[in-house]
């Protein structure tokens, strides 16, 4: 997963931070649309990609399976046409946990797949029962063997299918399962994430039809064939949200550009609340220096349009220049509190009971060598970096390289110090 010669990033704290930043297409959309090029028969264009190493392990597995691709400047073509059912028991299946995607689009495609169990950030059990549900409502015979999940279906027909846990990833994947199978499917309890919207634009492109996709309730009238188009990625709204946070805690004024505001709602609420000034234009966000003290807050992580357990690690790190004792609980993900052992290394006062973190402030944050134990967890000690005194080392910054497009350059162009190199 690590490159030969592991790299690590520098960063010079308390350094005031202004101008414009950029976000990047949205990676949570990208890793369903990719896969989703396997249904098209002729070439599927996708604009606007995030350059991350999420994409790039896409690309080769499509390259893996018979699909000739090109990649540049955030565009990705990819020519399905001589596509096979090519097993893919491990590899780069292994590196991320939206590989399983390709199960939904192969399935559809071909009746069937096998691929290996997904990997990606260790957050606590995320099972994967509700899209093999799915994909059993719609036909198929899923068994696991050899640490392989093996997915059969002489016909996919439609079905009624009743999530019992509102699960994005379950979503999507029966959604690209059932756009070509025989009759209607309605997925119930549907997730409303707008990458779930985004993903099915580029299938109703492609001839698909979907209707109610962003609702709880989803239909999908089956299709005998799904043609090539052309598609612009949603912005990342947790890219969004991440430089929101940062641009309250260090910005001397920042302009977040390429944002939907809608999508950011429930962060722009909070901020508020703290006593952030958010300034929301067509298609930016604009946070002027905030004038310190903020006030505490409880935090409750919800799913979409809720306060997004993404944000919730970059969240902890503000709430400690809050004057007073905040309250974040995860609801989502319970083990996603690993960020505090390490920000605890840079003075701040905190503790984790269960599903919560009690965050005491205000702290001034001192530099100090941590780690980042996911991707969000690494965007949060980013944050705490450029808000410490003296220098930050973060490690195991390939967790930050899997969700974030060209970081560095991006926090440059800012102002701050931030350099990427060898670890010593």
């Amino acid at each position: 997963m690590t490159e030969s010669i592991e790299h690590v990033y520098k960063i010079y704290g308390n350094h005031p931070l202004s101008g414009t930043i950029e976000v990047s297409g949205a990676k949570n959309s990208a890793v369903a649309l990719i896969p989703a090029s396997i249904l098209a028969n002729s070439t599927v264009t996708i604009d606007g990609l995030p350059d991350i190493s999420d994409v790039r392990t896409l690309q080769r597995l499509m390259e893996a399976i018979g699909g000739k691709t090109t990649f540049s400047n955030g565009t990705m073509t990819i020519d399905p046409s001589e596509m096979v059912d090519m097993p893919l028991p491990n590899g780069d299946v292994k590196k991320m946990r939206a590989s399983y995607y390709i199960m939904g689009a192969m399935l559809g495609r071909f009746g069937r797949a096998v691929i290996g169990m997904p990997g990606g950030c260790h957050l606590g059990p995320r099972p994967i029962d509700q899209h093999i549900k799915g994909f059993e409502a719609l036909g198929a015979k899923v068994t696991n063997e050899h640490g392989a999940i093996y997915l059969r279906a002489d016909e996919l027909k439609g079905a009624k299918i009743y999530l019992d846990v509102v699960s994005v990833g379950a979503t999507i994947n029966i959604m690209l399962a059932a756009v070509r199978a025989k009759g209607q499917t309605i997925i119930e309890n549907a997730a409303k994430e707008p990458e779930i919207i985004d993903v099915a634009t580029l299938l109703t492109n492609m001839g698909a039809n979907i209707k109610g996709a962003g609702t709880n309730v989803i239909r999908i009238e089956g299709v005998d064939e799904l043609k090539g188009t052309r598609h612009t990625i949603i912005p990342d709204r947790i890219e969004a949200g991440t430089f929101m946070i940062m641009a309250a805690a260090v910005g001397k004024g920042i302009e977040i550009d390429n944002v939907i505001p809608l999508h950011v709602e429930a962060l722009t609420a909070k901020l508020r609340e703290v006593g952030v000034e958010v300034e929301e234009r067509e298609e930016s966000i604009y946070i002027p220096e905030t004038k310190k003290p903020l006030k505490p807050t409880d935090v409750k992580t919800l799913v979409y349009p809720g306060f997004p357990t993404d944000l919730q690690q970059p969240f902890t790190v503000l709430l400690t220049q809050a004057e007073g004792t905040s309250v974040v609980t995860d609801t989502i993900y319970s083990a996603r509190f690993k960020q505090m052992d390490e920000l605890s290394r840079m003075n701040v006062r905190a503790r984790v009971e269960g599903n919560a973190a009690i965050i005491t402030g205000p702290t001034d944050l001192e530099g100090a060598i941590v780690k980042a134990t996911d991707l969000r967890a690494g965007a949060a000690l980013v944050i705490a970096g450029l808000m410490a005194e003296g220098v930050t080392e973060v490690r195991e910054i390939y967790h930050i390289e899997r969700g974030y497009s060209h970081l560095i350059e991006k926090l440059r162009g800012l102002g701050a110090k931030i350099d990427r190199v060898p670890k010593e």
